[in-house]
């Protein structure tokens, strides 16, 4: 059965900005939570955004980072996560001197 996020996540309000991605359970380092975005040539941006991907807010220290293996990207822990913390990228997707 597909679940558009792990039972482990869910969506809230952010301090950060609107809503965002927090633990309802401890999370290890170096779990992977899921695909964020699909490669796909037929979209402006070349990118499909999945839930984990699109409530997922910046942070410059953030909690996790993202890894690619052909046409997905996918979201990995860098440090243990509390229950109740928000879960955060440094967002390098998107060059931003276009």
């Amino acid at each position: 059965m597909y679940r558009p996020l792990p039972p482990f996540l869910t969506i809230k309000s952010s301090s950060i900005e609107g809503l965002g991605l927090f633990a309802t359970e401890h999370i290890n380092k170096s779990t992977v939570l899921g695909i964020s975005h699909v490669s796909d040539r037929w979209f402006d941006n070349k990118q499909i955004r999945t839930p984990l991907g699109g409530f997922i807010n910046h942070s410059d220290t953030p909690n996790c980072k993202t890894f690619r293996e052909g046409r997905l990207t996918s979201v990995i822990t860098l440090a243990d996560i509390n229950e109740g913390d928000e879960i955060t990228l440094k967002y390098t997707m998107y060059d931003p001197s276009r």
